[in-house]
């Protein structure tokens, strides 16, 4: 178990902090004066290469922790990446965070904890062959979805569909790690329908969610997909797929997966620009100051 809890941290940490690089190397690529030289360009987008590389390691540790623990324990995890960004963005770009964000680490890392506490660890179950072709039939759910939302006239309508797309799609990146076991040689995966429905279930996440975030205010597309992405796993992971919380601890077990989640959508929240007839506020309440970068839930991960 030990392991599996050093993946899940690594990969809360590395999505966390590729977050934040890439906001910074955004940040510096559109502040950029027009005709500047390529390398300066390439040298602007250093940051944003990287944070795509802890994104990366991000997925492998997620994979690997999935190995012993429970998809209820991991998910959460993955969502908590958003208050290592939040306290990232504090230390790196000196924003600031209100009494309420404060709150909400505390509630996520109390959270977490207590997720590891009662988690069984333990290998998935076999759910059998039929698991496979559902799990690229739920794909193509999401891609559905996916054209639904974006075809749609209203936005918000629209957004939130596309949320509820990229939330079932990470979830079932998710399950599909759970599940997925690496044959010898390797290159066998191309024929693992579970390897095909893990790809597709990415690509179609993160296609959805950078259109939903460009429709919708980010409080409402990170609360549905973080709800999506963790709830439904953890159900199916609970139901189908063997895992398993100690016995006797289920209340805590809820307590705890709701302390986290709760958390971690608080924290999606903390830079949510003033819409246009909300009255202006201070720096120091709003948390961010003129020219700082917003880093929070705006980058997709696998």
């Amino acid at each position: 178990m030990t392991l599996g809890l050093v993946g899940a941290l690594v990969a809360a940490l590395a999505y966390g902090a590729g977050t934040v690089l890439q906001a910074i190397g955004a940040g510096r690529l559109t502040s950029l004066p027009p005709g500047v030289a390529a390398r300066a360009r390439v040298a602007a987008a250093m940051p944003y290469a990287a944070g795509l590389g802890l994104d990366g390691i991000g997925f492998i540790a997620s994979v690997l922790a999935l190995r012993t623990l429970p998809l209820f324990l991991v998910e959460s995890a993955v969502a908590s990446s958003v208050a290592v960004t939040a306290v990232l963005s504090v230390v790196v770009l000196h924003l600031h965070l209100r009494r309420a964000e404060i709150a909400a680490l505390g509630a996520v890392a109390v959270g977490l904890i207590a997720l590891a506490v009662v988690a069984e660890p333990g290998p998935a179950a076999r759910p059998g062959n039929g698991f496979s072709v559902a799990a690229l039939v739920a794909a193509a759910v999401v891609a559905a979805l996916l054209v639904v939302g974006a075809g749609d006239h209203d936005r918000q309508r629209g957004a939130v569909v596309l949320s509820l797309a990229a939330g079932l799609g990470f979830g079932g990146v998710g399950v599909s790690a759970r599940l997925i076991e690496v044959p010898m040689p390797w290159w066998h995966l191309g024929f693992d329908a579970l390897a095909w429905a893990l790809i597709a279930h990415a690509a179609l996440a993160t296609v959805a969610y950078g259109l939903a975030l460009a429709r919708a205010r980010v409080t409402t597309v990170a609360a549905i997909t973080f709800v999506t992405e963790t709830v439904v796993p953890a159900a199916i992971g609970l139901v189908l797929l063997g895992d398993r919380v100690l016995a006797g601890r289920w209340p805590l077990a809820g307590l705890a997966f709701a302390l986290t989640l709760g958390g971690c959508i608080v924290l999606a929240s903390r830079s949510e620009p003033a819409s246009g007839h909300e009255v202006a506020r201070p720096p120091a309440q709003d948390g961010l100051r003129p020219g700082d970068v917003d880093v929070t839930a705006t980058t997709p991960r696998p």
